[in-house]
C-alpha cells in the first residue's frame, strides 16, 4: 500500500510521513512532492499511489490543480491550514479534510477511513459479484450503427468494427476493411453502449475492439504503446490510468 505526500512546508510534511508511519506501518511514503510543479515531473514516471494526502494550497498552485490532472485520482485526504477549501474539497470525493496543525487523533480517523473504503472496494459481497456478472449479461448492447454514405444511409453491425477514433470532436467509426464514416455519438456515450467484453476505452480518443489490436508494446511512464488494424496514421497510447484494466480486458 503506497501513499504520496504533497506538502510545500518540510516541517509539516516530515511530521506528517512519521505520524503515518506510527499509526498506519503498512502505507510505504513512495515519495514527498513540495509544488505542482514537483508532482507533474515525479508523475511522468511513477504510477499513482493508492492514497494521496494533498496539501490544498501551494506555493505555485492549488492541490486541486494536480487533481485536475489526473484522469482518476486515487483517495485523497486533504491537509491545509484553510478551512475555507473544505465544500470544494469533497467536490473531488476527498475522504477526509484535515485542518494544520494536524491532530493525530484526526489523522487516526481518516486512516480509518480510508482502510473502509480499500475494504468496500476490494471485498464486496458475493451475491454482488454474481448480480454485477448477471447484469453485464443481460443488458442490452448496441449490434448495429447506421451511418451515411453519401445521400444514402447504411448500418454496420458491431463485429464488423474495429475501432471509434475522436478526430476535432467529431467520432469517426473504422471498419476492419478499412473503411470510415463520422457517428452522431460521443466517447463516453459509446462506453456505455458498446459490450465491454469486446471493446475498451484505451484513452480519451480510442474506443477499441479486442479483435482490431494486433501488436502490444511497453510504452515509457508505465503505459502501452498498441498497433490496430486497420492502421492509424498516429501513435496510439494507452493511457496509464487505463493499463492494469486494459491487460485483464485482454485476458478474460
Amino acid at each position: 500500500m503506497t501513499a504520496v505526500i504533497v506538502e510545500d512546508e518540510n516541517i509539516a510534511s516530515r511530521r506528517l510521513a512519521n505520524l503515518i508511519k506510527e499509526l498506519a506501518p503498512e502505507i510505504e511514503i513512495t515519495a514527498q512532492i513540495t509544488s505542482v510543479e514537483n508532482w507533474e515531473d515525479w508523475f511522468k514516471n511513477n504510477l499513482l499511489p493508492d492514497l494521496l494526502f494533498l496539501d490544498i494550497q501551494l506555493n505555485d498552485g492549488y492541490g486541486f490543480d494536480i487533481l485536475d490532472s489526473i484522469e482518476d485520482h486515487p483517495p485523497v485526504i486533504f491537509t491545509t491550514a484553510f478551512n475555507e477549501y473544505a465544500i470544494r474539497g469533497f467536490k473531488y470525493n476527498g475522504l477526509d479534510y484535515l485542518l494544520k496543525p494536524i491532530v493525530k487523533e484526526d489523522l487516526k480517523n481518516a486512516l480509518a477511513k480510508y482502510q473502509k473504503n480499500i475494504a468496500r472496494i476490494n471485498k464486496p459481497k458475493v451475491e454482488d459479484k454474481f448480480e454485477h456478472i448477471k447484469n453485464l449479461f443481460a443488458k442490452e448492447y448496441k449490434r448495429r450503427f447506421m451511418v451515411k454514405i453519401g445521400n444514402q444511409f447504411s448500418t454496420f453491425d458491431v463485429d464488423d468494427i474495429a475501432y471509434f477514433k475522436s478526430h476535432e470532436g467529431v467520432i469517426f467509426l473504422y471498419s476492419h476493411t478499412g473503411k470510415q464514416y463520422p457517428i452522431e455519438y460521443t466517447i463516453d456515450q459509446l462506453e456505455d453502449i458498446l459490450n465491454p467484453i469486446h471493446f475498451f476505452r484505451i484513452n480519451r480518443k480510442f474506443m477499441i475492439s479486442v479483435k482490431a489490436v494486433i501488436e502490444i508494446h511497453s510504452y515509457f511512464n508505465s503505459r502501452l504503446l498498441i498497433k490496430l488494424h486497420p492502421i492509424c496514421d498516429e501513435q496510439i497510447i494507452v493511457s496509464r490510468e487505463r493499463t492494469s484494466n486494459f491487460k485483464k480486458w485482454l485476458d478474460l
